[in-house]
């Protein structure tokens, strides 16, 4: 049986927000994610790439994933409904 998102956060790295299911979005509802800034250079794929309780932690996982974290942008996960 796989761990889903909604027991395990870090299942959710590297997957849209879109694309997590009902029960994990509302497990994870309240949660930080970070996601990589859009610029007309560059057309980043919608993915996960930390999160956390707090905007401080994101950023944390971002340094200690070598991301630079001023290419990303934090935003508050909220309920699917």
């Amino acid at each position: 049986m796989s761990v889903s998102a909604a027991r395990d956060p870090n299942q959710a790295i590297g997957r849209a927000p879109e694309r997590l299911t009902l029960e994990e979005r509302l497990a994870l509802t309240g949660k930080f994610i970070a996601l990589e800034i859009y610029t007309p250079q560059d057309l980043p794929l919608r993915r996960i790439e930390a999160i956390a309780d707090t905007p401080q932690e994101c950023l944390r996982q971002l340094a200690a994933r070598g991301f630079d974290a001023t290419l990303f942008e934090l935003t508050r996960l909220t309920p699917p409904y």
